[in-house]
């Protein structure tokens, strides 16, 4: 007999941790190769793990909640081959921990607090979280007090962005050790009792409610949106500009196109694919749209990769991905962006469908709304907002003077990270779009 371990997969390159929804197995069952053995959620969406083995699931080592970083042994099983065939379970933790050295001190300090969690009765602290302290020098006295919202107490990824937004200047009164022994005692044991009451005191539940009201809890999508905003707020300095575009003739050309478009590929013709054809040619003319931001580095990505902010049936948001948008036609287009619009309100969508996006598209035209001033969605710099198409009388200049006609208008507004992009290439980029859209030809072929 050998035993297998069973690890967290890692979901996408921006996932470090995921949260254990539901085992289909418990210990004692039999299980297949590929068989789901456990949901899972990431800040981007639930996801299935397949068994990577056959045999009989002898045990789980996380449970239902836990916080689980990516590469920890999660369970083990009895196959019928030789020896054991994974790394025991606290290596993932020390593997990750090894794979991100830092340069500081302090952070050697807390990577060596995991091997000692279980003789000293300590928390334990995923790589995750562990790495927020460092780079945000945080000791591990401040991490010992800090409240846990996780199982057991446990500290979260979430906690700990919250303690650092409400520390303010607090870091280096915490952290700086001084010759004399009263002073810092002063310090070291105020700082932290101010800093963690804080939260208590700003909780929007410790606020008194009354009269004829209804508490409804955020199901657990709303608080990582919610948590993705605040977070995406508080990184870039956003900038909103607006234009607005005549789409007449696409209109008109949809109209007359769209049935026989359907007959002959199966495929229902939005205004989405139009749109994103217009977007992607413009993204090729300024590149820089088309990045992010490393510290002090600017990353231009060579793929574009078009995320579409797609409602949920609960009414949250999820930003599917098409990726290498720019080598499809708008046949190609069509093809991705209903079958993850599909995908997503059938909660079918696979973690790999939400990674990698390069710039987002969000279409509040689809709930009625004229414009908006949209979240940027990070690592990204840019968001671009459709508004909804009405008809209008516009100014038409015409070889026999102005005139007065109806048209199909539509407003635009591009949020961008003013760290990167400034007023003129946002300005540029968005007035870009509007003409390509207004350039269409209506006599063209699909």
């Amino acid at each position: 007999m050998a035993i297998v371990e069973l690890v967290m997969p890692k979901m996408g390159e921006s996932i470090m941790e995921a949260t254990v929804l539901k085992w289909h197995k418990q210990p004692g069952e039999q299980v297949k190769m590929d068989e789901t053995l456990l949901d899972i959620a990431t800040d981007k969406v639930d996801s299935e793990v397949p068994s990577t083995a056959a045999g009989m699931l002898t045990e789980l080592l996380y449970k239902v909640n836990d916080v689980v970083p990516v590469g920890a042994v999660i369970a083990r099983i009895e196959t019928s081959g030789g020896a054991v065939q994974a790394a025991a379970p606290a290596a993932p933790v020390a593997q990750a921990q090894q794979a991100k050295p830092q340069p500081q001190s302090p952070v050697q300090q807390y990577q060596a607090a995991p091997a000692v969690v279980e003789n000293t009765g300590a928390r334990f602290y995923s790589p995750l979280v562990l790495n927020i302290a460092g780079k945000e020098g945080i000791s591990m006295a401040e991490l010992e007090k800090m409240p846990g919202t996780g199982n057991e107490g446990r500290v979260t990824k979430r906690d700990i962005l919250n303690y650092v937004a409400e520390r303010g200047n607090q870091p280096a009164q915490v952290v700086q050790p001084a010759p004399v022994a009263a002073a810092p005692a002063a310090v070291a044991v105020a700082a932290p009792a101010q800093v963690v009451a804080a939260p208590a005191v700003a909780t929007p539940v410790s606020a008194p409610i009354s009269g004829n009201v209804e508490i409804i809890e955020m199901d657990r999508m709303r608080k990582l949106i919610a948590d993705h905003m605040v977070r995406s707020k508080a990184t870039s300095p956003h900038v909103t500009s607006f234009t607005e575009a005549d789409v007449t003739n696409i209109v008109k050309w949809r109209d007359h196109v769209k049935a026989p478009f359907e007959k002959k590929y199966g495929e229902k013709l939005t205004f989405t694919p139009i749109f994103f054809e217009a977007i992607i040619s413009c993204i090729r003319k300024y590149p820089l749209i088309n990045c992010s931001l490393d510290g002090d580095r600017i990353i231009l990505k060579k793929d574009i990769n078009i995320g579409m902010a797609t409602a949920l049936p609960t009414g949250n948001l999820i930003v599917p991905v098409i990726k290498n948008a720019d080598t499809k036609n708008l046949i190609g287009l069509s093809k991705d962006v209903n079958a993850l619009a599909n995908a997503a309100r059938s909660n079918k969508l696979k973690a790999d469908d939400t990674q990698g996006g390069t710039f987002t598209v969000t279409n509040v035209g689809t709930f009625g709304s004229l414009m908006g001033t949209p979240i940027i969605n990070q690592p990204q710099v840019a968001i671009l907002a459709l508004g909804v198409i009405k008809k209008r009388p516009m100014v038409l200049e015409t070889k026999d003077g102005d005139v007065i006609a109806i048209r199909h208008m539509m407003y635009l507004s591009l949020s961008y990270d003013h760290r990167i992009v400034d007023g003129s290439l946002g300005a540029s980029f968005l007035t870009a779009i509007a003409n390509e859209l207004e350039a269409f030809d209506p006599h063209r072929q699909f």
